[in-house]
C-alpha cells in the first residue's frame, strides 16, 4: 500500500492529441498554473490516453526527463504504429511512481 501523502505526489498523463497532427504529449496536472489550466486539461481530455499515474514529488524531475524521452520516442513512430503497452511504460517509469 502506498504511504505517500496526497500532497507529496504529482498526477501525470501521456496522451495522443485527437486532432489532425496526432502528436504525443504529456501533462503534469498538479503543476498547472491557473492561467491556461482549463485549456491544458481540455486538450488532454480530448486526446487518447496512453498512460497515467502519480510520481513521488522527490522523484518528479528525474521522472520528467524520462517522460520527455518517452514522448519524443512516441512522436518518432509511424502514424499507423500502435504505442507501446502499459507494461512498457510501467517498466520505464515504475521507479518514479507511487
Amino acid at each position: 500500500m502506498d504511504e505517500t501523502p496526497p500532497d507529496a505526489k504529482t498526477m501525470f498523463e501521456i496522451y495522443r492529441e485527437g486532432e489532425y497532427n496526432r502528436q504525443f504529449r504529456y501533462i503534469f496536472y498538479t503543476e498547472l498554473e491557473e492561467h491556461g489550466r482549463e485549456k491544458e486539461i481540455s486538450r488532454a481530455a480530448a486526446g487518447q490516453p496512453v498512460f497515467s499515474g502519480f510520481f513521488a514529488d522527490d522523484r518528479k524531475e528525474a521522472a520528467r526527463v524520462e517522460v520527455e524521452a518517452i514522448v519524443d520516442e512516441l512522436n518518432e513512430l509511424d502514424e499507423d504504429d500502435d504505442p507501446p503497452t502499459a507494461a512498457h511504460f510501467q517498466r520505464r517509469l515504475g521507479e518514479f511512481m507511487v
